[in-house]
This record gives structure tokens, C-alpha cells and sequence, in this order.
């Protein structure tokens, strides 16, 4: 489930990309608050994913509450009140590296590294081991919304 996470004055909200909070992960935005430490408005591109015993994420277990979220996060936004949406992708996810570089190790923010250059590999890849998809973003492009949101919406 693609989702922004949003941190301000200690306090995270998940929403949808129209929006939309997600109120039943309120222990999974206590645990990014916590983790992140941040002292002005945080946004965070990313995922909320439960892994099987594998470490293979099963949205099964995440519609169904069979184990602990955690947040995958591919890229940065906004980062204590800095917009980073005009930067490049591999600038904003450079940021993004360093400011999760100290959360705890067993932290439920997860840092999701890119892959450049082998695209079709890691297609391959991902239908072979039967998993969910890929997020794709041209590592020179700056941050570009969805189209499809809700005209107005912001964080």
C-alpha cells in the first residue's frame, strides 16, 4: 500500500495519496515519530508492507494484521522543511539515506535502495519470486504527484 508518511512536531500521520489518514496504523506512526526525531515537517514517499517469515512482504498479512508493519521508504519529499521535490531522484534518495543512516537498525523504517541499470533483471526477478511489484522513477526526475489525487490535496 503506497502511502506518504508525514512527521511534524513529533507526530507522524500516514496518508493516502489523495489524502486520506490511514487510522489503523497509529503504532506504526508512533514508531516513525520516535525513530524519525525530527523537528519540522518530514515527508516520506513509501510503503507500508508486513513481511512473512521469509522476509518477503504478503499483503495478505497486512490486510489481515498477521504481523507488525513496517514502512519501506523510496523517497524524499520534504525533510525538516526542506522541499526536495525539484531535486533529482538520486539526490532526494541520497538525503533520504542519510537521514534514516540513524534510526535504530531494528527500526520499522526501512530504507528501500534503488536499482540503476538492470530494469528487466530485476523484472524478471521480482515475477519469479511471485512478489507485488516495482516502483519505478527515472533517476534525473524531480518529484512528481499523482496525477489522479484529489485536486487540492497536500500534506
Amino acid at each position: 500500500m503506497v502511502i506518504l508518511s508525514v512527521t511534524k512536531a513529533g507526530r507522524t500521520q500516514l496518508l493516502s495519496r489523495n489524502g486520506h489518514p490511514f487510522t489503523s496504523f497509529a503504532d506504526l506512526e508512533k514508531a516513525i515519530a520516535a525513530d524519525l526525531n525530527v523537528q519540522d515537517t518530514t515527508v516520506i514517499d513509501g510503503e507500508i508492507v508486513c513481511l512473512d517469515r521469509r522476509d518477503r512482504p504478503q499483503f495478505k498479512n497486512l490486510l489481515f494484521h498477521r504481523s507488525e508493519p513496517c514502512f519501506f521508504a523510496f523517497d524524499l519529499l520534504i525533510c525538516n522543511g526542506k522541499d526536495w521535490r525539484a531535486e533529482p531522484l538520486i539526490d532526494r534518495k541520497q538525503e533520504l539515506r542519510r537521514m534514516l543512516s540513524r534510526v535504530p537498525a531494528n527500526s520499522r523504517l526501512k530504507y528501500v535502495d534503488h536499482v540503476d541499470g538492470s530494469g528487466t533483471a530485476l523484472f524478471q526477478c521480482v515475477c519469479e519470486l511471485d512478489l507485488e511489484g516495482i516502483v519505478a522513477k527515472h533517476r534525473f526526475a524531480a518529484y512528481v504527484a499523482d496525477r489522479r489525487a484529489a485536486p487540492g490535496s497536500r500534506f
